[in-house]
């Protein structure tokens, strides 16, 4: 039997790619992500608006795509990185550094995380980084034996980090009114 070989990218597509990514880096930065239209980003990234559509579909899709960066390198932390976010600590203490680590990553990345998780509605439960997180904290419930439903509880403890919650109480929550909160919302759920 012949093994399945991963589809390659094309090396023009490839670079166009990285081209729009780079562009839409810029710009988001620049004006923020609600003023930057796809028309800007294909005449920055130097690409017909066709090529950007095909390749991210809109602009969440694109948000998706700006983010996954940021979101690898979380995982990666969580999967092999130092306890306590990584392997080796007390399911609890990995808990609470998790959320702690990606309250960090959504401040930095909050209208991006808002784009991509408001496209369509229940989109946030589809994305690939929510279901990921999800099990994540699901399983490390399971092992800190929080005694409910650890796949129930996981949505719970992760509703708070909804971008469009965190965007809506922006002007009244502090940032670190929320982390503190979330925290103990958290470690409550464990005791």
């Amino acid at each position: 039997m012949n093994a399945i070989e991963p589809v390659r990218e094309r090396a023009d597509a490839a670079r166009n790619r990285r081209r729009i990514l780079v562009a839409a880096r810029a710009l988001i930065a620049e004006r923020g992500v609600e003023a930057v239209t796809m028309d800007q980003l294909a005449a920055a990234a130097g690409v017909g608006k066709g090529t950007l559509f095909r390749r991210f579909g809109d602009k969440s899709g694109l948000a998706v795509a700006l983010l996954d960066e940021g979101e690898r390198d979380l995982r990666a932390r969580v999967v092999a990185g130092p306890a306590p976010l990584g392997p080796g600590a007390d399911p609890v203490e990995r808990l609470l550094a998790f959320f702690d680590a990606y309250l960090t990553f959504l401040a930095e990345h909050l209208d991006l995380v808002h784009l991509a998780e408001t496209a369509r509605p229940g989109v946030r439960y589809r994305i690939e980084a929510y279901r990921c997180w999800h099990a994540h904290v699901a399983a490390l419930l399971d092992a800190a034996g929080a005694g409910a439903d650890p796949n129930t509880l996981a949505h719970l403890l992760l509703a708070p980090l909804a971008a469009d919650l965190q965007r809506a109480v922006r002007d009244e929550v502090t940032p670190a009114r929320m982390r503190a909160t979330v925290l103990r919302l958290v470690g409550s759920a464990v005791k």
